[in-house]
C-alpha cells in the first residue's frame, strides 16, 4: 500500500514537472513574439526616420559642394558644369563625383523619367522642322573607355526618343572599302540629315585615340588630324547641325569591377572581349590620348563635356540634360500648317 501512494505521489510530481515547463514553454514563445514584435516596431520606424531624414547609401553619396549652383536652380545647366574649357586637366576630375547634382540615386532616376517625355517632345518637334529638308539637326557624340558606359546612355537617353527620327552608328574598325577612303570619309557618310537626332557611338576621335595609343599610322599623320576634325566639325555646324561632344570619364578601378561583373555573370559574357584586359596594360597611354583631344579639339561651336562615369547614374542623368539643353537652345517651334486648316476640317466634315 506504501509503495502504491509513493508511486502515485511520484507521478503526480512528474505531472505537475510537465505542466510547468510546458507553461515555461509557452511563456518563453509568447515573449519571443513580443520581442520580434517590438524589432519589427523598431526597424519599421527606424525605416520611417532613415526616408525622413533623406539617409544615402555611401556608394550613392552625392559630391556637389554647399554653395555651389546645382541641378534645379534657375542659373544652373550640366553643359556649362562640365564643359571643357582652356586649362582643364583630366586627371583632376574626379569619376566618381557628381558636379552639379545634390541628390542621390533613387532621385536622379526620378529626374531622368521626369526629362524622358521633355525630350521625346523636343525630338520630335526637331523631326518636324526637318520634313522639308531644310532644318537644323543634332548630332550626339558619346566618347569613352570600355565599360564606361556608352551602351547605357544608348538605353536610358536616345532609347526614350521615337526610333524613326534617330540615326544612330556605332563606329568599329574601319573595313576594307573605308579604309581605302579619309579616315572623315565613313564619318561624313553618317551624318544625320535636317530634322535628325544622329548619335556617334564611338566617332571620328578613334582616329586620334586607338590610333595614337597602338601607332596605327605615323605621328606626324595623327597629329594633322586634330586640326581637321575641327576644321569637319565647323563645316557640319554650317550645315545645321548641333553638335554635342560628350567624354564619359571612368577610372580604372571601376573598370575592372565591370569588367570582373561581365566574367562572374551568364548572361553579361556576350559583352566581354578577352582584349579588354590587353587595352586596360596601355590605361596611361589612353588618358594622354583623352587629354590631348580635349584640349586640342574642344572649340567654342562644339565644346567637348567630360561626365564622370563611375556612377551610372549619374552619366545618364548628365547626358540626357546636355542634350536637352541643346535641343532647348534650337528654340523649336511646331511648324505651320502649308494648307488652309479651316477648309479641310470642312472637307472632313462632308467626309
Amino acid at each position: 500500500m506504501a509503495k502504491t501512494s509513493k508511486a502515485k505521489a511520484d507521478a503526480d510530481v512528474t505531472s505537475d514537472a510537465k505542466a510547468v515547463t510546458k507553461e515555461a514553454k509557452k511563456a518563453e514563445k509568447k515573449a519571443a513574439k513580443k520581442a520580434e514584435k517590438v524589432q519589427k516596431a523598431l526597424e519599421k520606424a527606424q525605416k520611417q526616420e532613415d526616408k525622413r531624414a533623406k539617409v544615402v547609401d555611401p556608394e550613392d553619396r552625392p559630391s556637389a559642394h554647399e554653395g555651389d549652383a546645382v541641378f534645379g536652380d534657375e542659373d544652373f545647366t550640366f553643359s556649362d558644369t562640365l564643359r571643357v574649357d582652356r586649362g582643364f586637366v583630366l586627371a583632376d576630375l574626379d569619376p566618381r563625383s557628381t558636379p552639379g547634382y545634390a541628390g542621390d540615386k533613387k532621385s536622379a532616376a526620378l529626374d531622368l523619367a521626369e526629362g524622358q517625355s521633355e525630350l521625346s517632345d523636343l525630338q520630335e518637334r526637331l523631326w518636324a522642322n526637318g520634313r522639308d529638308g531644310d532644318g537644323p539637326s543634332v548630332l550626339l557624340v558619346v566618347q569613352g573607355m570600355d565599360t564606361s558606359g556608352k551602351g547605357g546612355i544608348m538605353r536610358h537617353v536616345v532609347g526614350s526618343t521615337d526610333p524613326g527620327g534617330v540615326r544612330y552608328t556605332a563606329f568599329k574598325a574601319p573595313t576594307a572599302e573605308e579604309r581605302a577612303h579619309d579616315f572623315l570619309w565613313r564619318i561624313e557618310r553618317a551624318l544625320p540629315d535636317p530634322g535628325q537626332l544622329g548619335v556617334f557611338d564611338r566617332s571620328q576621335y578613334e582616329d586620334v585615340l586607338v590610333v595614337r595609343v597602338h601607332d596605327l599610322v605615323p605621328r606626324s599623320e595623327w597629329m594633322r588630324r586634330y586640326a581637321q576634325i575641327n576644321a569637319f566639325e565647323r563645316q557640319a555646324l554650317a550645315r545645321g547641325i548641333t553638335v554635342v561632344k560628350v567624354m564619359l570619364h571612368i577610372s580604372s578601378d571601376e573598370q575592372r569591377e565591370r569588367l570582373g561583373e561581365r566574367l562572374a555573370r551568364p548572361d553579361k559574357y556576350y559583352k566581354y572581349n578577352p582584349g579588354d584586359i590587353d587595352e586596360r596594360g596601355r590605361w596611361g597611354d589612353y588618358m594622354e590620348a583623352y587629354q590631348a583631344v580635349l584640349a586640342k579639339t574642344s572649340t567654342r561651336g562644339a565644346p567637348w563635356h567630360v561626365v564622370p562615369a563611375d556612377r551610372k547614374w549619374y552619366a545618364r542623368l548628365a547626358v540626357q540634360q546636355i542634350l536637352l539643353e541643346h535641343l532647348r537652345g534650337l528654340d523649336l517651334q511646331w511648324p505651320e500648317a502649308t494648307f488652309d486648316v479651316a477648309e479641310e476640317k470642312e472637307r472632313l466634315a462632308q467626309s
